[in-house]
């Protein structure tokens, strides 16, 4: 038998494998705080124990792809794109509708797409928003100082924060504090649109 012998730099690849690790942690932490879930909600929806998703966000451990497979399926992304995501991606980036997070209400009426970046999760967060007649999105208090603008680009949808209550229809927004428990309602009788956006810590308001 012949042939040539390959040198494996075991050194180098330890090195790959702990950056992979590193960036898909961070990805890990982007998304679930993004879903605002705890460690124990990702766990009980992936499947993977709360200790090892806190592990890989912490960059201790290195995950196997079953394990990667379960995170990406909760939290609504693509394997390939949950992999290949890196501090170092190009500036123009493509994102296909498979790789963008949605999220349901309660009611199953409202249907909330996470088109902003993954990397500003933390205080800037943007949304396309698309409610049913009838729909309401319910929302706990975000930080305090956090302002949600809600432009409204067809249909009607009503706002209410604390004890006001607004309407806005298409071309209009309503800008509100959303450190506290709010609700965004369709009450028209078509299918509402609009984007959103929210600014965490915005501003420290009394």
């Amino acid at each position: 038998m012949s042939g040539r012998t390959r040198i494996i730099d075991r050194g180098g690849m330890d090195a790959g494998a702990q950056a992979i690790t590193g960036q898909l942690g961070r990805t890990v932490q982007r998304l679930r705080k993004a879903y605002n879930l705890s460690l124990s909600d990702l766990a009980e929806q992936s499947g993977v124990a709360k200790s090892i998703i806190s592990q890989i966000e912490r960059n201790e451990t290195n995950p196997t792809l079953a394990t990667v497979w379960r995170l990406s399926q909760a939290l609504d992304m693509s394997i390939e794109r949950f992999l290949a995501a890196t501090d170092d991606e190009p500036f123009v980036e493509h994102l296909s509708r498979s790789d963008t997070p949605m999220l349901l209400s309660e009611d199953g009426k409202c249907r909330l797409t996470i088109t902003g970046w993954i990397k500003t999760v933390e205080w800037l967060q943007w949304f396309d928003f698309v409610a049913e007649p009838g729909g309401e999105l319910v929302s706990d208090g975000h930080q305090r100082g956090s302002i949600e603008c809600l432009s409204v680009i067809s249909g009607e949808l009503e706002v209410e924060c604390g004890d006001v209550t607004e309407l806005a229809r298409a071309g209009e927004t309503l800008r509100y504090r959303c450190d506290r428990r709010h609700v965004i309602r369709n009450t028209g009788r078509e299918v509402a649109h609009a984007t959103m956006v929210c600014l965490l810590k915005a501003a420290v308001l009394d």
